[in-house]
């Protein structure tokens, strides 16, 4: 350890630690793993398929089953998944309604 280097703090422990010791500590230990309805691991940016039709609150419209959404992101909860479809902002589906393509 040099006398220069950043330390953070770490809540877990509640000590004062090297940030190069906490960045290798956190690798792998936040990953959440979502999976779809048939059990295939869901990633940033996979494409989905609808398995059910769904009325969307608010938007005033249904998704029929079979819609292809593009480029997901996981929001940290292993059952939501934030999506992009036209006219909807800020669409979040269950994880047990779609099948990764």
């Amino acid at each position: 350890m040099s006398a220069d280097e950043d330390y953070v703090f770490d809540e877990a422990s509640g000590e004062w630690v090297p940030a190069s010791q906490l960045a290798g500590q956190g690798d792998g230990a936040d990953v959440v793993e979502v999976r779809d309805a048939v059990g295939n691991i869901l990633a940033d940016g996979d494409q989905v398929t609808l398995i059910k039709d769904l009325v969307v609150k608010g938007a005033g419209q249904t998704l029929k089953r079979g819609t292809l959404i593009k480029s997901i992101r996981l929001t940290g909860d292993p059952q939501e998944i934030d999506c992009r479809y036209e006219g909807i902002k800020g669409l979040v589906l269950r994880a047990e309604f779609v099948k990764k393509r």
